[in-house]
């Protein structure tokens, strides 16, 4: 299992510290010395059976300065997925990697049916 996160995003913290209180070993991946390549993109994104725009942290300051609320309207998957694959801080965080199931962001209901899985 691979944990991708921003070391100082608050979600980030939250799902961290339920991994580690469910005793769930993962290998820690920061978004930020790594963004995530458009190849795994793809592949998550496949695994995660995952809306694209679904994808993009929405919060971002990165996100609202390049007014992608609008312009994502006008692109096609594959300038999306190249455009998340410059910047690791568009990418909706954190991103917990299984062999059979992708999850972005923090909902603790969904992490505990995936470790349900495992």
């Amino acid at each position: 299992m691979q944990f991708i996160c921003y070391i100082k995003c608050g979600t980030c913290k939250k799902a961290r510290k339920y991994l580690d209180e469910q005793g769930v070993n993962y290998d820690y991946r920061e978004i930020t010395d790594e963004n995530p390549t458009e190849e795994e993109l793809r592949e998550w994104i496949k695994i995660g059976n995952r809306e694209l725009n679904n994808c993009f942290n929405t919060s971002g300051k990165l996100y609202r300065e390049l007014n992608l609320k609008d312009k994502l309207k006008e692109m096609t998957d594959d300038e999306k997925l190249k455009l998340l694959a410059t910047d690791g801080m568009l990418v909706k965080r954190p991103v917990l990697v299984t062999k059979e199931k992708v999850l972005f962001g923090f909902k603790e209901e969904e992490y505990d049916e995936l470790l349900k899985t495992l």
